[in-house]
């Protein structure tokens, strides 16, 4: 059974709120590894070796790039129902 537009929206709304979530831990993680972190510094963490080098701040930070993954390929989805 296909799901409906509807259905994919209130999933896309609860993915970015779970993105959001994750995405706040991963920083407020970083930030007690390496003081004044910014968001964008995050992104980049190969410029931060205490980072790379925190194997639970890599979990999480995996955590939050599998649920981006995951929302923008229901986003295809939502775009493909759409159409």
């Amino acid at each position: 059974m296909a799901a409906t537009p509807e259905t994919l929206q209130l999933v896309d709304r609860l993915m970015l709120e779970m993105i959001a979530q994750q995405g706040d831990k991963v920083l407020e993680m970083a930030r007690q590894i390496h003081p004044g972190l910014t968001t964008e510094d995050i992104r980049n963490p190969h410029d931060f070796p205490d980072l790379i080098q925190n194997g639970i701040w890599n979990f999480e930070d995996g955590i939050l790039a599998g649920l981006k993954s995951a929302h923008m390929a229901l986003r295809a989805k939502l775009l493909e129902s759409i159409e």
